[in-house]
């Protein structure tokens, strides 16, 4: 049976600068220009959550930062701002002044916490149990 339509033909398109780009994948860097090496993917489950198991062990052995407890208090003073304007009714400008107090509240809270949790996660290590 012939075909109602004829189909398309993928053509190379040029653009405005007169260069035409190659069929295929065009985002991948050329070897002189090389990014740095993404992970090898795990050839099967196992490998892959115990790959995953080290990512986030090797993320709770970074110390705690101040830059890191700024943006998680941030974003609940933002929540708490949020939740105060529409589930309480309140004014914005109130909403607002609550979230700048609570930020000033999360802050040391967040950092003091995620210290406390490092310094016990460093003792556990060394005691042999980690």
């Amino acid at each position: 049976m012939a075909q109602a339509k004829k189909k398309r033909k993928s053509r190379h398109r040029g653009t405005q600068a007169g260069t035409v780009e190659a069929r295929g994948r065009t985002s991948r860097p050329s070897g002189d220009r090389k990014r740095s090496t993404p992970a090898k993917k795990p050839a099967n489950r196992a490998e892959a959550r115990e790959q995953s198991r080290q990512k986030r062990a090797d993320r709770f052995d970074q110390p705690p930062t101040w830059r890191s407890a700024l943006n998680r208090s941030l974003f609940a003073a933002a929540l708490f701002g949020i939740l105060i304007v529409v589930l309480f009714k309140r004014p914005i400008g109130a909403g607002l002044a609550l979230a700048a107090l609570m930020v000033f509240m999360y802050l040391p809270m967040s950092y003091y916490t995620d210290k406390f949790l490092y310094n016990r996660r460093q003792r556990q290590k060394q005691a042999g149990r980690g």
